[in-house]
């Protein structure tokens, strides 16, 4: 049984221009696929996380509710269509995702760049974050995004190392603190961002020494969130942190460094993402 700090209904009665306006431009949102708790209150606050490169990842993370099948050919069209939504919606922080994408030869990061591109062109005062996956640690495929021009660069660590072969398949933990090292030695001004969840048992030392990883390849920004199982075929919470630990951590970021960390039970990798680029997280205005 869930306890009492997690009880937050979803609501989307106030989410109608938004829906309707991914539905006509045929857009996903990470926020719709995967059954995030917080959908209602950030679409209400016309905040969304498009997910890009179709709606099919070709990695078997056992924690993720995003469809496990043969993908389809990318849709060249489709950076135009999420500029035109967050012009549109008038917009002024948004968040790019994909599906992993390791059959295509670039990971699919031409289309990330393309859509960064695309929203820079219409909308020039948007600050522009993607959450992107390991590419395989191609560093052709990084330099294209890197040189896209995005003020944020994420990519989610997710868990400890002891728990990626039974939560994350197919990825590998030293391969995504190098990626994030590889972005900032690329870009020292563009801001890198992870994301941790919690409850999937994990030891509380095993946290604070991903953080101490994360911070040794100057990742600047952190989320960490209590996992909540999609279904019953999803893999289990084994615990539910108490909202006290999660200050802990947060307490414990602030003073390893991080410029920014949202640590609570509700968070999400995309949650609250544009207090990440307050004075705090060294953006005015997106301007470094």
């Amino acid at each position: 049984m869930k306890p009492a700090w997690l009880n937050k209904k979803i609501n989307l009665k106030s989410c109608s221009a938004l829906k309707g306006a991914l539905r006509d431009l045929r857009l996903d949102t990470v926020c719709e696929q995967a059954m995030c708790p917080n959908i209602g209150e950030c679409f209400s606050r016309n905040v969304a996380t498009f997910l890009i490169l179709g709606r099919n990842c070709t990695r078997m993370c056992s924690f993720c509710n995003i469809g496990k099948a043969q993908p389809l050919e990318p849709d060249l069209d489709e950076p135009n269509r999420v500029a035109q939504a967050v012009a549109r919606l008038g917009l002024k922080h948004v968040v790019i995702t994909s599906v992993t994408r390791d059959d295509l030869a670039d990971g699919g990061a031409g289309i990330f760049a393309k859509t960064v591109l695309s929203i820079k062109r219409n909308s020039p005062d948007v600050t522009i974050e993607v959450l992107i996956p390991d590419f395989k640690l191609s560093q052709s495929s990084l330099k294209v995004v890197v040189e896209s021009g995005p003020q944020i660069i994420a990519h989610n660590i997710e868990t400890v190392p002891s728990l990626y072969q039974v939560v994350r398949q197919g990825a590998d933990y030293l391969r995504s603190l190098d990626l994030l090292r590889i972005i900032k030695e690329a870009s020292p001004a563009l801001k890198t961002k992870t994301g941790l969840m919690l409850g999937l048992g994990e030891k509380e030392e095993e946290v604070t020494a991903v953080m101490d990883d994360l911070r040794s390849v100057r990742c600047d920004f952190l989320s960490i969130g209590q996992y909540l199982a999609p279904s019953q075929a999803h893999y289990p919470v084994k615990e539910y942190i108490a909202p006290e630990q999660f200050d802990y951590y947060k307490e414990k970021g602030r003073k390893l460094g991080f410029l920014h960390i949202e640590s609570s039970p509700y968070v999400r990798s995309s949650y609250m993402a544009a207090e990440y680029l307050s004075l705090k997280g060294g953006l005015i205005n997106g301007k470094s």
